[in-house]
């Protein structure tokens, strides 16, 4: 069930499963920031190739400047590597960190955003915590080469 709220900053946020499109119709502007985001054309080939199921839970912030910069950017990582294998649940989290829990599997143990869990076989491999090291996909594939 997706949740829009109007946070104690004034600002609205998107809470709970989100998709994609839900993301981008409540914040256009995350749009322009993927269209504008430089892809690594050599990790991309490298995505579009991966042939086991992959599965990605993001865990964001609508209201996070971090969290519209980098899940922007897989926003188009994704689309260009255009690989099935690769799924994604999006979940937003609200700025107010008492109401969190909600939202945030305690197992899961997450603290900032965005939060990328990357899993293969029912198994985490890693996480990209709040800001890449190299590159979402650079990133992303180091974890999956593991």
């Amino acid at each position: 069930m997706l949740l829009l709220v109007l946070g104690m900053f004034g600002q609205t946020e998107m809470l709970g499963p989100l998709t994609k499109e839900a993301i981008l119709k409540g914040f256009p502007d995350w749009e322009a920031v993927a269209a504008a985001y430089n892809t690594k054309p050599h990790s991309l080939q490298q995505l579009k190739a991966v042939q086991q199921p992959v599965r990605i839970e993001i865990y964001l912030g609508t209201w996070c400047s971090d969290s519209q910069s980098h899940v922007s950017a897989y926003f188009k990582v994704l689309e260009m590597a255009d690989n099935p294998l690769i799924q994604t649940i999006y979940t937003g989290i609200p700025r107010d960190k008492a109401a969190r829990r909600k939202y945030l599997p305690q197992a899961k143990n997450i603290e900032k955003l965005p939060t990328f869990l990357v899993y293969k076989d029912g198994k985490e491999l890693g996480r990209i915590i709040e800001t890449p090291v190299q590159s979402v996909e650079e990133d992303l594939l180091a974890i999956l080469n593991k």
